[in-house]
């Protein structure tokens, strides 16, 4: 792929497109704190054996799928508070909490740490899950001819550079031979791709395993449809600031986290019945053979006792990325907290490590 961007695709309009006016105006007036921050140093502290009385975290959870998983798979209490439970999950979203100081610790894909670092924000992996089959698609507008990505030349996709579907779009892209001045990317946040793709302002957006039923439930008669995707997007992975894994109680009472969310993800997993009816068809309102239908896609979590695929496929991302212009080049190796390897692994069930 060329070096440079689309043609016309301005840089701060870009990043001002997908992170918000209030993180772009951030980014540019605060240039010597994000440098700084991106300097700070990483505690390599040994951490501590137990959890300090009076510690809390602010912990994202999107559509409140982690207190869900605990309640049903009746884990034990935590050994620290959960001060707030953020109802977030988009990377930009959480890198703007980070920011404000509001977040602790959140659950991404493995594009967000890479953004943050491009904005000179420090943050570090703490745990990671696998993810071997794709959790996404890609889905056209209503009455689109498009039937594969080699169709996608010359056409107008959803982009989001700091979001997990923006790397599955540009993997898919390079593994179809196409050159980032072949198509039109469009940047928008993934919770702007549905309104999208109705109003016909895209070709093509990635959409979630999840997403896609009720879409095509709407559209489908309309001549929307979507087309599959064999690329993955790898890292499903927690992560968090670096000013709050320097402080040790903090940094404790995520690795306590740690086995509750890998043991939380392997209940779901194991227990797909109860989770499309709590879950699917409680809180999302999808009917249980959409739910179904969606389950049937599940990735089963695979905890590695070493990251060193991970910290391959991130370096991976992170060139492509810099291929396109869209971050500078950078080792990897930085967004990783070693402290915290093997962790998960270590709390969950052999058959899940990996």
């Amino acid at each position: 792929m060329p070096s440079s961007a689309a043609p016309g695709l301005d840089r701060r309009l870009f990043l001002t497109s997908v992170l918000g006016v209030t993180a772009a105006v951030a980014g540019l007036s605060g240039c010597a704190e994000s440098n700084a921050a991106t300097t700070e140093a990483a505690s390599t502290d040994a951490l501590l054996d137990k959890v300090p009385a009076g510690t809390s975290l602010n912990i994202a959870s999107y559509q409140n799928v982690q207190q869900l998983q605990f309640k049903l798979a009746k884990l034990p209490p935590l050994p620290f508070k959960v001060s707030n439970w953020l109802n977030i999950g988009a990377g930009p979203d959480v890198i703007n909490a980070f920011r404000a100081k509001s977040l602790d610790l959140a659950n991404n894909a493995g594009i967000p740490p890479i953004q943050a670092h491009f904005q000179g924000f420090a943050a570090k992996i703490v745990a990671i899950n696998i993810t071997r089959k794709p959790n996404y698609l890609f889905a056209t507008k209503p009455g689109s001819d498009i039937r594969s990505v080699d169709d996608f030349r010359g056409k107008k996709l959803a982009f989001s550079q700091g979001q997990a579907q923006g790397v599955v779009l540009l993997r898919a892209l390079k593994k179809a031979g196409l050159a980032y001045d072949d198509v039109k990317l469009v940047p928008l946040t993934s919770n702007q791709f549905l309104t999208a793709l109705q109003s016909g302002q895209v070709d093509i957006a990635p959409l979630g395993n999840n997403q896609a039923p009720a879409y095509l439930k709407q559209y489908a008669a309309k001549g929307a449809h979507t087309i599959p995707t064999d690329v993955v997007d790898l890292l499903n992975l927690l992560w968090a600031p670096v000013s709050v894994l320097n402080d040790r109680a903090k940094a404790a009472a995520i690795a306590a986290y740690i086995p509750q969310w890998a043991r939380g993800q392997v209940w779901q997993y194991e227990h797909p019945d109860i989770w499309n009816e709590e879950f699917y068809v409680g809180t999302q309102n999808l009917t249980l053979q959409q739910a179904k239908s969606i389950s049937a896609l599940a990735n089963k979590p695979l905890f590695p006792p070493s990251w060193d695929e991970a910290i391959r496929w991130e370096q991976e991302t992170a060139d492509l990325l810099a291929e396109g212009g869209f971050v500078k080049p950078f080792k990897v190796d930085s967004l990783f907290d070693h402290r915290f390897e093997g962790i998960a692994a270590r709390s969950v069930p052999a058959e899940y490590r990996r």
